[in-house]
């Protein structure tokens, strides 16, 4: 049974009257069922027919062969009231609503979203756009982006029905009326889970994205920017000011009487329905996680490029990263770690831990194994590097590895060279240096690309073997984020006290090497 009641009978004769598709019809006389939206335009218009002409003392209906005149005020639904039937019902045969040509009058409210971009042959059209974009998913989210001005068109036409409804002695809110996407979910919803093999699920990584305009109508929304200026505020990001947030607002603000002043065109039949911007198919990042380590020093972490010209051949994040790019079929990535080496640093030691943010994924889900093979083609393929523990983790884990960049220790082994020569009493005297505190000002060195600030860090302990008479091991136990080459140069004079200061005499340093980054993070795998 079609789910109308008798007082809907006139709401619905106006309605039809102003153009509107039947679904619109339904969704203005606050109709709930998921399943009537479901049937075909053909099937809506039949049953509006019948609903309208269930009366045998009506009068027999009149075919017309233009549809009827869309442009109606609302002032002039109460001249109808004189002139229609006593029963409601006026020329309603579905024929009324269809051209010379076959193709359906757009509807005035959704401008043919409920028509013929809700239906089976624009859903086929999408999946095809899936299909093509090769992506591997086990559900969906379907996601619809709507021109503003049908905000504006199903404003104008519940002030419509509110004043069809009032005459009848009851109250229609905003808010009873359909809202049009959930009721465009209702409808493709199904078939997009029939025609892709999948369930629509609201929690889904992989979005399919729909955008729709309406060029010709464009201009409904100006109006709003003289009556209530202050929503509409030039943004950088947006390349109108009449975004469906600003058109909302505005429509919240404004009073009944002066929007039907302003809007003297409302439920202008269009020409033509709402046209594709575009179907985009997008995944949620994945992230990988594990440790690294380096064992070259002409290798930067991250591709070193100065003035769009190449320095090093090749960086730990493209010897990683590519690879992962490959298996995941993804264009981009974002790679971070628990701090950074120096270029001619090495990372030694149980490694680094890193994480990769992939972006867009073609393919998300793999066997632990598949990752492992992975990660024995990446340490097969290059002397430079080597990577442990590689797994899938999610994004709130990376907090953890965060966290370590300041708060967690880190050891060091350097080669220093003094200008004086020393014995091995001279250098036993750091051993004793417990929490030795220091000043450091912004290195110069990285001056460029960090604020200046001066950073208080710990020293927690050194040790040291001695070498020669100019040379020695410093084992540093240090805070993560301490300038360790700075503390033995000084920087000239930046990092206070520095090794320099402490053994009163010129020292440099000419290696270093990463031995542990105190993180227990990502959880070690069984090799």
């Amino acid at each position: 049974m079609f789910p109308l009641k008798e007082k809907d009978r006139r709401v619905v004769q106006v309605l039809l009257n102003a153009g509107c598709c039947p679904r619109c019809v339904l969704r203005f006389c606050c109709v709930g069922i998921q399943t009537t939206y479901r049937l075909s335009r053909k099937e809506l218009f039949s049953e509006l027919h019948k609903f309208l002409n269930d009366d045998e003392s009506k009068p027999e209906e009149v075919e017309c062969n233009q549809p009827p005149c869309k442009k109606i005020r609302l002032q002039d639904s109460e001249k109808s009231d004189d002139n229609s039937d006593p029963s409601g019902a006026a020329e309603l045969l579905s024929s009324e609503y269809v051209l010379r040509n076959d193709q359906v009058q757009t509807c005035t409210v959704c401008l043919g979203i409920l028509q013929d971009q809700c239906e089976k042959e624009f859903v086929k059209k999408v999946c095809g756009e899936v299909d093509s974009a090769s992506y591997h998913f086990s559900n969906l989210v379907f996601s619809v982006s709507l021109p503003p001005q049908l905000l504006v068109r199903e404003h104008a036409t519940w002030l419509l029905v509110k004043q069809e409804v009032g005459h009848q002695g009851n109250i229609l809110a905003k808010d009873d009326i359909l809202q049009l996407k959930e009721v465009y979910k209702w409808i493709t919803h199904p078939l997009l889970s029939e025609e892709l093999g999948v369930p629509v699920d609201g929690k889904s990584l992989f979005e399919i994205s729909v955008v729709f305009a309406h060029p010709e109508t464009d201009g409904d929304c100006h109006f709003l920017a003289t009556v209530c200026p202050g929503c509409f505020r030039p943004t950088k990001n947006k390349q109108s000011v009449f975004t469906r947030m600003a058109v909302g607002k505005a429509l919240e603000k404004i009073k009944d009487d002066d929007f039907l002043q302003q809007f003297s065109f409302r439920l202008e039949p269009p020409k033509g329905s709402c046209v594709v911007q575009g179907i985009q198919c997008t995944h949620y990042s994945v992230y990988v996680a594990g440790r690294y380590n380096k064992f070259s020093r002409t290798l930067p972490q991250t591709p070193w490029i100065i003035d769009g010209e190449r320095k090093m051949e090749s960086s730990v994040e493209e010897l990683i990263g590519e690879p992962l790019k490959k298996l995941f079929k993804v264009d981009n990535l974002n790679f971070s770690s628990s701090g950074r080496e120096d270029v001619d640093v090495r990372a030694l030691g149980n490694g680094r831990p890193f994480a990769i943010e992939l972006l867009n994924p073609h393919r998300t889900s793999f066997p632990q194994q598949e990752l492992k093979e992975l990660q024995e083609k990446i340490n097969g393929s290059t002397d430079k590097i080597r990577v442990r523990d590689l797994q899938i983790v999610t994004r709130e884990a990376i907090v953890h590895m965060k966290e370590g960049e300041e708060e967690k220790t880190k050891s060091y082994r350097a080669l220093i060279w003094t200008e004086k020569a020393i014995g091995k009493n001279d250098i036993d005297f750091l051993e004793e240096l417990k929490d030795l505190k220091l000043d450091q000002k912004t290195p110069l060195r990285v001056l460029h690309r960090r604020p200046l600030a001066v950073r208080t860090r710990l020293i927690h302990s050194m040790k040291v073997e001695y070498i020669d008479q100019q040379h020695f091991h410093l084992i540093l136990k240090t805070q993560a984020g301490t300038y360790v080459k700075e503390f033995v140069h000084g920087d000239f004079g930046r990092t206070k006290p520095n090794l320099g200061t402490l053994m009163n005499m010129t020292t440099d340093i000419l290696e270093l090497d990463v031995e542990s980054v105190d993180v227990d993070w990502p959880p070690t795998l069984d090799e």
